[in-house]
């Protein structure tokens, strides 16, 4: 009985941390531009957006769809390709402090995010970003 009972321990202690490592991975002072997805004009499809993470990802929901903010991926921390399609992420503005959380449906290549434009928008609220080309960010994995 003892022994079944550290088993599950075992068991419960891996699960917690596993959930942990997915979503507690985060990373700091991370580029961020933006991309016209505007996926309110698409009726949020991500066939028409022709996303990466379409291929897994289309047939969810439309409110599963359209919840958060779109984003591409392709930051320092966390999982990456068709591991990180649908996972959300709580990115923060540490020039302003605005913060929003945006879903994956896409990748990228500038070592960052690559956000769409409107929720660029929303963190740029000093409109430094816009002038630079780009936003430095925080980032966190969340559960959506």
């Amino acid at each position: 009985m003892e022994s079944t009972q550290r088993v599950l321990s075992l068991l419960v202690l891996c699960f917690l941390v596993g959930t942990m490592l997915v979503t507690g991975q985060s990373a700091t002072n991370v580029r961020a531009t933006y991309h016209n997805y505007n996926p309110q004009d698409i009726n949020w499809d991500y066939n028409t957006a022709r996303v990466y993470c379409a291929t897994w990802d289309a047939n969810q929901p439309l409110s599963w769809r359209k919840k958060y903010g779109w984003t591409a991926f392709c930051g320092p921390a966390g999982p990456r390709g068709r591991d990180s399609c649908g996972k959300c992420l709580s990115v923060t503005n540490p020039a302003t402090k605005t913060q929003t959380i945006v879903r994956i449906v896409d990748q990228c290549a500038n070592g960052g995010l690559d956000m769409d434009v409107n929720v660029f928008n929303q963190l740029d609220t000093d409109k430094q970003g816009y002038q630079k080309g780009h936003l430095t960010v925080n980032y966190n994995f969340v559960s959506c």
